[in-house]
Parts: C-alpha cells; structure tokens; sequence
C-alpha cells in the first residue's frame, strides 16, 4: 500500500492513492508570489479556509468519483485570538491504504488536549512553518514533539524564488529538526515501511 503526497507549492497537495486522489488547499493565480497557476484533476478537493491561497477549489477539475478515503475535521483557528484577526481554519485527517495523515491548513492557535490527541499516531503530517500568519518555526517544532509523526512535511513558508516575504524560510525550522531528508522531485511516496524523518519536497513549478 502507498500513498503518494504530492507537493505542488505553498499548502497544496494532491493525495493520490489506489482509494482516490484529493487535492488539498488550491491557491489562485497570482496569489503567492512565483507560483506557477495551478492545473490539476481529482476526485475531490479540500480546503481548510476560504482565502485566496487556500481556497481555489474552482481550479481542481473533478472527476466525478466518489474516493474511499476516510477524512476527519478539526476546528481550529487561523490566528491566536480565536479567529478575530484571520477567522477559522480547519485540520483535515485523511486515512486511506492503512495510513493516516493530516494537513493543519493556516494553523495559527495553540491545539486543545483533544484536538492534539486526535492528531497522535499519524504516518504524516504536513504543517505550516513559515509564521506571520501562522505557527512559525519554533511553534511547529514544538507541535511536531508533542504528536510525533512518522514523516513531517513542511509547508507555507518562503522559498528561494516564491512565496511572501513576511513568512519566513523552511531553514528556519529544518535548523530545529532532524532527520531531514531533501528530495528532488515534489513527491513524496508514503508507505507502511517508510522511515521517520522531516521532508522536504521541492516545488517544481
């Protein structure tokens, strides 16, 4: 079994796997800087807010499958005061091929003690490291100790050629971690078999 984790910049992934595909947090063209427009097809497609950067799920052609993958939400916020600056964000928990994996979207609050329980005992998490508008470096860190994912992948933070410059750069929190592996490509093959580390996928264009 596997599943592929498809990084195709900023928050947006595509879970491909035998059960369906999904595309997770599309962003607009032109919303973050050097980002080429996005082209993509799936089965369906989920956003974890409604802003630009995130909530594009008109760009995502369907295919009109129904996918078997099992997904959970997660109330949270996008901000530290309850949603007052940035409203809410929501944490989605996807399980397909015996493996589990979360994306927690624009995090930006602390996770409640059944929210973090929730979260334990997943195969990958991908996670906002870039601050500003979200957990930042030491934050996602942090996180990352307390549920223990198997395989962490960073995500929402300022790249060499694209992203804001208000967020700061994945070095910022790859200095904080260790095992990190770099891969070439933007895909991530996920299996039971693959081993703990923080993933660093790079954005292909």
């Amino acid at each position: 079994f596997e599943m592929n984790l498809i990084w195709t910049g900023h928050s947006c992934f595509t879970l491909a796997t035998e059960a369906g595909t999904l595309v997770i947090d599309p962003y607009e063209d032109g919303s973050v800087p050097g980002l080429s427009p996005l082209h993509l097809e799936a089965d369906a497609v989920y956003c974890s807010h409604e802003h630009r950067d995130h909530g594009a799920r008109e760009l995502v052609a369907l295919t009109g499958e129904k996918p078997d993958v099992a997904v959970e939400t997660i109330h949270t916020w996008h901000d530290d005061q309850q949603g007052a600056q940035r409203g809410p964000n929501t944490i989605h928990i996807f399980q397909a091929e015996g493996l589990r994996v979360a994306h927690l979207g624009d995090l930006g609050c602390e996770l409640e003690p059944e929210q973090m329980d929730a979260l334990k005992g997943l195969d990958a998490l991908m996670i906002p490291v870039g601050g500003f508008y979200t957990i930042d470096a030491k934050q996602a860190r942090a996180l990352v100790d307390q549920l223990k994912p198997r395989v962490t992948v960073p995500m929402h933070y300022r790249g060499k050629d694209f992203g804001y410059e208000v967020i700061g750069p994945v070095e910022d929190f790859l200095a904080l971690q260790s095992g990190v592996v770099r891969y070439e490509g933007n895909v991530l093959e996920l299996t039971q078999d693959t081993p703990a580390q923080t993933a660093v996928l790079t954005y292909l264009g």
